[in-house]
């Protein structure tokens, strides 16, 4: 045991004085009686007042010892060495994403990381300060350099898991902002590393502590259904993933429109798939819901809801000279209407059909349609709605209302000249990138765009300089959403991957987001709807899966809902003056590879972390205090003594309210 302020140990000086109180006692003049029938009792109250006699028993003098003890080794702090965090600023980021509600450690990850939070923010000095954020899809300061243990540890209290991943890059760029401004910080991370984060560097004392024992887990990874022909049967593909070390044996219940339609035994071999397709659904299905039968690591996982959408297809234009490869690809995307024009038609009067190609020009169906697609060529003038740009070749860029360029392609890079990089600020769990495998990519060219200031890099490449140039960004600009894309697909070997149908899904997914102002059939948790609603259209109201409503009056055609937490199935009703308009369903999945794959990672990329887990030596030592028992035992102890101190009196009092409460009673 070791002692913050050893100096009040001094105060034990008063210990003596204590003890002389009872020793030195006030002496009496001796006085002539004529008997000595009260000798005895005057023999005991000289000895009572003599000095310097020999100590007896005292209940009182003991008590008073005991108090003053107690009270000096509580003001000298003593403490117990502990692991915890010993410097004078405590950081502690939570990992709230969907892989910390797994059971592996009872009753759940989070729970546990959450205990052991709360044991570092008590073993901390009392005047360290404490910050506690949650990293989710969005960090969250919860408390931020508080003194306050209580405000503290209700932060901790409040955590809890979101149906997504986690954010840990900004997380840690809030900590290190936090600790430059304060000394001897240290930043503390509990996580199951599920987390994709650059090699990292922070300006303070970083320490990872794994939580979870292991990785059994299975989870529906994708799910999708389509109608085979008119009027006719609907087909299910649905997937499922072994992230376990051995083969799984699973039942998938399989239920249409709320009622269970078929159930199956399936195999998942240890790290694979399996794929289960069912083509005799009925043709009014409108809702599918698939479930894993059975426990595992990960229960959010174990369940996926589609939804078939109504209305027709999203009007797609492909703006280009002739691409093979695309074309056959958008036209196996479902709810999709493709319409391919030349490049030299985009902006000129239309004709009905080309007589030699046969390819339409429907420059004046434009104005309604939801995504342009240009291959090879930059338009010149801005597009009616979002944008795919494949290849955008150096010349004048898109412009908006306001006459700001949306990017501007400055030459050529040649592939003697870059190294692709699948690029690490695009998460795992970035639904752009789900799936999508762009490692030893082979280019022969790509056009060298500078990052805009509203886009966001996915993929880039590092030129012969060190200059890092994007490979694939999107964004939102003008109320749009834009994507560019900077090689030529027959330049690359990308069209011969499985990568390549995944891509292009993702993008419709996100450029072309509803089917005529209704939603997708399936989004990720967390995911924004954007709905392009009918000019009659002025409210919309969204019932969740939990059913509770909430109804958003539409701005200029165009409403957002980013408020899809929950897994299931959610309804959008569109009114127009109090009359529905529409129905329609979608679905919130999880979907989420980095998050099924529960397997607790031993490090994290962070320049200078250490790792720490109970059981073994601390890499840090905190302070448990004690000063706190032993001051209630101090005060405890003098309470006492004032009672021994007055027993008399209080007897006395006793006595004298006892008739009066048996009065009370008669």
């Amino acid at each position: 045991m070791n002692f913050s302020t050893p100096a009040a140990f001094a105060l034990a000086a008063l210990l003596p004085v204590v003890i002389a109180m009872y020793i030195l006692k006030l002496r009496r003049e001796d006085h002539t009686v004529s008997s000595i029938y009260l000798w005895q009792r005057l023999v005991r109250d000289y000895e009572a007042n003599a000095p310097w006699q020999r100590l007896r028993r005292n209940l009182l003098l003991l008590l008073q010892l005991l108090f003053l003890v107690a009270l000096i080794v509580a003001l000298a702090r003593p403490f117990l060495p502990t692991q915890g965090a010993a410097g004078q600023s405590l950081i502690l980021i939570v990992d709230t994403s969907a892989s910390m509600a797994a059971t592996d450690v009872q009753p759940s990850r989070l729970d546990a990381a959450k205990t052991r939070a709360t044991t570092l923010i008590t073993t901390t000095p009392d005047d360290a300060r404490v910050t506690v954020m949650a990293a989710g899809r969005t960090p969250n300061v919860l408390v931020s350099s508080t003194r306050d243990r209580r405000q503290a540890r209700d932060a901790v209290d409040s955590l809890h898991t979101e149906n997504g991943g986690s954010d840990l890059p900004t997380a840690l760029s809030l900590a290190g902002a936090i600790a430059a401004r304060q000394s001897q910080a240290e930043i503390i991370i509990l996580s199951d590393g599920q987390v994709d984060i650059p090699e990292t560097k922070v300006p303070a004392a970083v320490r990872y502590i794994p939580i979870g024992e292991h990785g059994d887990n299975q989870a529906v990874s994708a799910l999708s259904v389509r109608e085979l022909a008119a009027g006719q049967a609907v087909s299910l593909f649905a997937q499922v993933s072994n992230h376990a070390r051995e083969t799984a044996s699973r039942r998938l219940d399989i239920y249409v429109d709320g009622q269970l339609f078929d159930a199956q035994e399936i195999t998942i071999p240890a790290g694979d798939t399996t794929e289960i397709i069912q083509d005799d659904l009925p043709p009014t299905t409108q809702q599918v819901e698939v479930r894993l039968d059975g426990d595992d690591g990960l229960a959010v996982d174990d369940r996926a809801w589609v939804t078939r959408t109504g209305g027709d297809p999203a009007p797609v234009l492909l703006v280009s000279e002739g691409n093979l490869f695309l074309e056959t690809a958008l036209r196996l995307l479902p709810n999709i209407e493709l319409t391919t024009i030349r490049p030299t038609d985009y902006a000129t009067p239309p004709t009905d059909v080309d007589t030699e190609t046969g390819i339409r020009n429907t420059k004046h169906e434009t104005r309604s349609t939801q995504l342009t697609i240009f291959d090879r060529t930059v338009p010149p003038v801005e597009p009616p709605g979002n944008a795919l740009f494949i290849a955008p070749q150096s010349g004048p860029a898109p412009s908006s209302v306001e006459g700001t360029a949306w990017f501007t392609p400055t030459g050529t890079l040649d592939n003697s000249q870059f190294t692709i990089h699948n690029s690490q600020l695009a998460s795992r769990n970035d639904p752009l990138m789900r799936y999508v495998d762009l490692s030893s990519l082979q280019i022969l060219e790509a056009s060298a765009i500078p990052l805009p200031d509203w886009a966001r890099p996915l993929a880039t490449l590092t030129d012969s300089e060190n200059r890092s140039w994007p490979l694939l960004f999107t964004g939102e600009v003008d109320g749009r959403r834009v994507a560019v894309l900077a090689f030529d697909l027959r330049d690359s070997d990308l069209v011969l991957r499985p990568a390549f149908p995944l891509l292009l899904s993702n993008l419709m997914g996100f450029l072309a987001p509803g089917v005529r102002g209704l939603a997708p059939a399936q989004i990720q948790a967390g995911e924004t709807v954007a709905l392009a609603t009918p000019p009659e259209v002025d409210q919309v109201t969204l019932t969740y899966p939990d059913g509770r409503t909430v109804t958003r009056a539409p701005k200029r055609g165009q409403l957002t809902f980013d408020d899809t937490d929950q897994l299931g199935v959610y309804q959008l009703t569109l009114h127009s003056q109090d009359n529905v308009v529409e129905e329609t369903l979608f679905g919130v999945n999880l979907f989420s590879p980095a998050e099924s794959a529960i397997t607790p990672r031993a490090t994290l990329p962070i320049a200078g972390a250490v790792r720490g887990e109970a059981g073994q030596p601390p890499q840090t030592l905190g302070q448990r205090e004690l000063w706190r028992p032993l001051a209630f035992i101090a005060l405890a102890l003098l309470v006492i003594e004032w009672l021994v101190y007055q027993r008399s009196t209080l007897s006395r009092a006793w006595s004298r309210l006892q008739p009066r409460l048996r009065g009370l009673r008669a």
